[in-house]
């Protein structure tokens, strides 16, 4: 599709290309869907909803198209159920999950936590099955969708008043940072250099790790009986340490990017997305966790680039939605 076809033409494409490409689907979902949490965080309300809406029509979407292929084309789905980017649908789910908490909408959040937690066990296994040495960046969604789980779980806690969902969410939290660990094992370095965009959820892993940590001690401050001191001082050491190497891992992708550029559209480019959006607002929940004010001001200058990243990728996805 030339970049002078018809508006028309280039939507019937880009929904297409939505039907055709749910590991894609699911990373712009998760990528929107964070977007819309870091607006909320700065006071950008309206917008956020807007962006949450768009975020919540892409869920629609990709949820019609996976039922769809699991009922008309089983094999298929099963082969792309055992790719890493299968792990973007659960992810995606558990980040529109957590911004529904933010709204008050308890019994949907849990609904979507439900969802996701029903299809993370399967799918996990399944990806896990196909880890091999010098993987690319995608084996890091097993810590995502993890993380994910322990996000929403632990956003829920303090709203549902519900001790267990923080007590799962912990456990999940330690989990996931074990599957980062094996994940970087596996993970191929040279990706750094030569990735065509999902080089960046390495650092979007420790992340949403982070988020969760923070998530939990916010979990901890609404209810101090939930685990002891000790154990709330451990959390927030190891939280703290995550947003360090998040920062850091942010530096030395950024840097990458300039020194290798990589222009041309693909569509692991919203797997760049989400990490920039994850390192944002994962560094204004743990400056509202910890109360260090700095990082408010730092996470905040991180939302709009990714808010500008974000709006790049759409804007040529709209353009050339056939490209892989």
């Amino acid at each position: 599709m030339s970049a002078i076809s018809p508006p028309g033409t280039r939507w019937t494409g880009l929904r297409t290309w939505w039907a055709r490409n749910p590991p894609g689907a699911g990373a712009a979902i998760l990528a929107t869907g964070i977007i819309s949490i870091g607006l909320e965080q700065t006071g950008y309300e309206i917008l956020s909803r807007i962006v949450l809406a768009l975020a919540a029509i892409g869920w629609l979407g990709l949820a019609a198209a996976f039922v769809v292929r699991l009922l008309r084309e089983r094999e298929r789905w099963l082969t792309e159920a055992g790719t890493p980017s299968a792990l973007t649908a659960v992810a995606a789910t558990t980040v529109l999950g957590t911004r529904l908490v933010t709204l008050g909408w308890e019994v949907p959040a849990e609904a979507l936590l439900a969802l996701s937690a029903a299809l993370w066990p399967g799918l996990l296994l399944l990806v896990v099955r196909q880890w091999r040495p010098r993987m690319p960046g995608a084996v890091f969604l097993g810590c995502v969708a993890t993380q994910g789980l322990a996000v929403l779980g632990a956003t829920l806690a303090p709203a549902t008043h519900t001790d267990w969902l923080a007590h799962t969410a912990l456990v999940l939290f330690w989990l996931g940072l074990v599957l980062y660990a094996t994940a970087l094992f596996y993970f191929d370095y040279r990706e750094v250099a030569t990735g065509a965009g999902d080089q960046w959820v390495a650092g979007g892993a420790l992340a949403i790790s982070a988020l969760a940590g923070s998530k939990l001690i916010l979990a901890y401050q609404a209810n101090i009986y939930l685990w002891n001191n000790d154990d709330n001082g451990v959390l927030r050491w190891v939280t703290e340490a995550l947003l360090v190497l998040v920062l850091g891992s942010y530096c030395v992708l950024a840097v990458a990017e300039a020194l290798w550029p990589r222009p041309r559209y693909d569509v692991l480019r919203w797997a760049t997305v989400f990490p920039l959006g994850m390192t944002a607002v994962a560094a204004l929940s743990v400056a509202a966790a910890i109360g260090v004010g700095w990082l408010k001001g730092l996470g905040q200058v991180l939302l709009w680039i990714s808010v500008a990243a974000w709006l790049a990728v759409v804007a040529v996805a709209v353009r050339r939605p056939q490209e892989p």
